[in-house]
This record gives structure tokens, C-alpha cells and sequence, in this order.
């Protein structure tokens, strides 16, 4: 089979590498790629948004499936395209993928079809807006309507931080112009978060095992959101009881409620979660796999992914099942200094043979590029996702860390508490 992977970040080498193991795949192409895709497949200078681009692609390596790692593709119609020209495509069409696209249209999706959601306001006027949340009592968060990179939603403690967040998001500064004309508000809800996500072909749903990541820049869940700074998996408080209640109220009402608004959903469903009172409740929808929750997941799949996403695509996901090991994957994310504001690049990174050399620790490439030397240097804020196994979650992340000291560039940074934090509070 031959496979296109979309996307150049630490999600998408984990993609890579997990198609790469499989015996059916013949040739392997991702776009753009990066400095660890280009070691276990072919880059092709083409952007994740450049849908013209990637459907000529496709079309040139007569490629039997397309892998879809980022967002933006998706809510561009990317999948539609390539559909089009009858290429089995693993994602959801424009559509569907309004689900992570507005955070407005998830919102009022979840209260037509009964899915558990925080109760929430949305706003394009900043008056507006400033006068609901006066009218509120509890902590509140804002999160901008449109894509936002995972930078979008600002957790407030107190009434005059909402007020600020929605000036923030309503005037463009916070993510920008197209991401924040409009906003949502809505309780913050208490508890711990627990990512899940589910393979589906529109009809059938296979649940892949409970994440958990760390959001926070720092150390013991402090400072700003970001895209993702490790994550785990399994998760030890979600049972087989936690399991059924997000399959029954979750996603298979929105799986079947996607199908009946004529949105038939097909690819990864990514259901971020908050267990608040024993019961999970939807913080967001993602449309593609969760970065970093990615890299541990697939570290620990023993199944060949790749005929799971071919049967996604091509509707023939019944009776599929997923093998897990038994043992646990923790992915520490090393970032540029800086991150998530400003960061510099163009650093050589040092020490990643010696980190790949460690036991039981996997190094996925996320923010890199080859320099004219083919030297792996620094291209993004979220550098590396280091990922471990072991026996227990801590055991993991110990393999995580120890591959981490391995790696080196100016200005290098990462979380010291991955896995350790017994659940993230928001």
C-alpha cells in the first residue's frame, strides 16, 4: 500500500513510524515532513494547506490511502477533495470537521443531541459579552470560536481575567482576527482531564485507550496553555465503567448525530474530557489524532494501524479491534525557550542517537528540519516529543526523562513532571 501522511509535526512521525512497521505498506511519502519523518519515509516539500497541492501529490504517488495529521486541512476541505478524485482519504470532510473547527457549532451540536457540555454563551460583540459574564457567579473559561493552534482557550480564575480573555480574543490579539471574531464562554468545569479518542468510519466505533496530557507551560500545571507539553497513557482512574459512559453518551451520540445533520464523521474522533463528579462531560472535539497524546497511544498499539485507518476510510471498520501492550507510554515535549510565546530556531539539537540508544524511550520529531549539513536543528516551538515505556506510568516517564538528558540545544526546556501529577486540575 502505498501511504501519503499529511502534516510535519510530532503527531505525524508518530503516524509515520507506526505505518512504517506495517507489512502491507510499500511506500511511504509525508508532507512537508520533517527531520524525523525523513529518516523512515520520503519528504515532499508540500504544505499541510496547500490542498491543490496535496491532492496533485496524491494523484503523482498513486498513493492507496492519505493520512491527515493537522486541522487546518481538514476544515479546508481537504478530504472533499481528495474524495473527489475517488482517493480513499483516513479524515473528515469540511463538514464533519466543524466539530473542531467552531467551537460555537460543537457547542450547540452537543445541547441538540444530549451530549454532556458545560452550559456556555457565544458572542461577536465585545458589550455583549462583558455583560453575560457579569451576570455569572462561577469561574469561567473563554475559548475563541475558530482554530487556534490548541493557544485558544484561556482558563480564568476570577471575573475581571474573563473580562480581559474575551478583550484579548474579540479584539485579535489573543489568536488572531479569523480565530476570534467570535467567542465562546462557558463554566469551567472541575475535575480531571481525560483525552479519548475513537476511530470511526461513520457506523462502527473503536475507542482507543484513555490519554491524559498536560496542557500548562510549567512545572506543577502553571502558566499558560499550550499545545501540549506530555501526555500519558493509560490513565489509572479510567475504568471499564468511564469507558462505557463516554461510548453511550458521548460518542455514539455524536457519531450518529453528526450522521443525522448529514455530517457523516469518518477518521478520529478526539473527545477531550473533564470527570467532574464521576461523570465525563466535553471540554472541546478534536477532528485528528491529539498532539502529544499520539505518540504514547501508538507507542503502546500492538496492532498494525494501517489496515485501521485503510477500514475508516473506505467504511469497513466493523468487527476491527485494537491490541494494546500492557505496559504504560509517557511522552515528555521538549520545547524552544520561549515557547508558547516567541521562540528562536535554527539551533542544532544535540544527543539524539544517544537518546534513541536509551532503553525503552522512542524520540518523535515534531518542531525540526535537516540544515544544508542534514543536521537536525530547531523549526518550531515544540521541538521533540520524548516517549517512554514501562512498566507503571512512572516507569515510563523515567525512560522519557533519561532519553530527554540525553538531547541538547540553547535554550532547551521541558516539563519535569510528566505522568507524576495525579490529575491535572482546571
Amino acid at each position: 500500500m502505498n501511504v501519503l501522511v499529511v502534516g510535519g509535526g510530532g503527531r505525524e512521525h508518530a503516524l509515520a513510524w507506526k505505518i512504517s512497521r506495517s507489512p502491507l505498506l510499500k511506500e511511504l511519502t509525508v508532507a512537508p515532513g520533517n527531520a524525523g519523518t525523513a529518516a523512515i519515509a520520503a519528504n515532499v516539500d508540500v504544505k499541510a494547506d496547500d490542498v491543490a497541492g496535496l491532492v496533485a501529490l496524491a494523484k503523482e504517488k498513486r498513493v492507496d490511502l492519505v493520512v491527515v495529521g493537522p486541522e487546518a486541512p481538514l476544515v479546508a476541505g481537504l478530504c472533499d477533495r481528495l474524495e473527489a478524485e475517488r482517493i480513499p482519504v483516513f479524515g473528515p470532510s469540511a463538514k464533519a470537521a466543524e466539530l473542531e473547527g467552531s467551537k460555537a457549532f460543537a457547542k450547540a451540536f452537543m445541547s441538540r443531541h444530549d451530549v454532556p457540555t458545560a452550559p456556555f454563551g457565544e458572542f461577536t460583540d465585545l458589550d455583549e459579552a462583558l455583560r453575560w459574564i457579569r451576570t455569572r457567579d462561577e469561574r469561567l473559561v473563554v475559548k475563541a470560536d475558530g482554530l487556534a493552534a490548541g493557544k485558544g482557550v484561556i482558563v480564568c480564575d476570577s471575573r475581571a481575567e474573563a473580562e480581559s480573555a474575551v478583550r484579548e480574543v474579540l479584539s485579535g490579539r489573543a489568536v488572531g482576527a479569523a480565530a476570534g471574531a467570535r467567542v465562546v464562554i462557558e463554566r469551567r468545569l472541575g475535575g480531571v482531564e481525560v483525552s479519548l479518542l475513537a476511530l470511526t468510519d461513520g457506523k462502527a466505533i473503536v475507542p482507543l485507550a484513555a490519554a491524559r496530557d498536560h496542557k500548562r507551560a510549567f512545572d506543577g500545571d502553571q502558566g499558560p496553555n499550550t499545545g501540549g507539553m506530555g501526555a500519558f497513557s493509560p490513565v489509572p482512574d479510567v475504568d471499564e465503567d468511564v469507558m462505557r459512559q463516554v461510548l453511550d453518551r458521548v460518542l455514539w451520540p455524536t457519531v450518529q448525530g453528526m450522521a443525522s445533520e448529514g455530517r457523516p464523521y469518518r477518521g478520529v474522533l478526539y473527545a477531550g474530557l473533564m470527570m467532574e463528579s464521576g461523570q465525563p462531560w466535553v471540554l472541546e472535539f478534536n477532528a485528528r489524532f491529539g498532539d502529544p497524546e499520539t505518540q504514547p497511544l501508538l507507542a503502546r498499539m500492538k496492532s498494525d494501524l494501517l489496515p485501521l485507518l485503510h477500514a475508516c476510510a473506505t467504511g469497513r471498520l466493523e468487527g476491527k479491534r485494537v491490541e494494546w501492550d500492557a505496559r504504560a507510554a509517557a511522552c515528555v515535549v521538549m520545547v524552544a525557550e520561549g515557547y508558547p510565546s516567541t521562540v528562536r530556531t535554527g539551533d542544532v539539537i544535540e544527543g539524539l542517537d544517544a537518546a534513541a540508544a536509551v532503553p525503552d524511550a522512542l524520540v518523535f520529531h515534531a518542531g525540526t528540519k535537516l540544515d544544508a549539513h542534514r543536521r537536525a536543528v530547531t523549526a518550531g516551538g515544540r521541538v521533540l516529543g520524548v516517549t517512554g515505556l514501562g512498566s507503571d506510568v512512572r516507569a515510563a516517564a523515567k525512560a522519557a526523562y533519561a532519553a530527554c538528558e540525553k538531547i541538547s540545544w540553547p535554550g532547551a526546556r521541558y516539563r519535569k513532571d510528566i505522568g507524576m501529577v495525579p490529575g491535572l486540575t482546571k
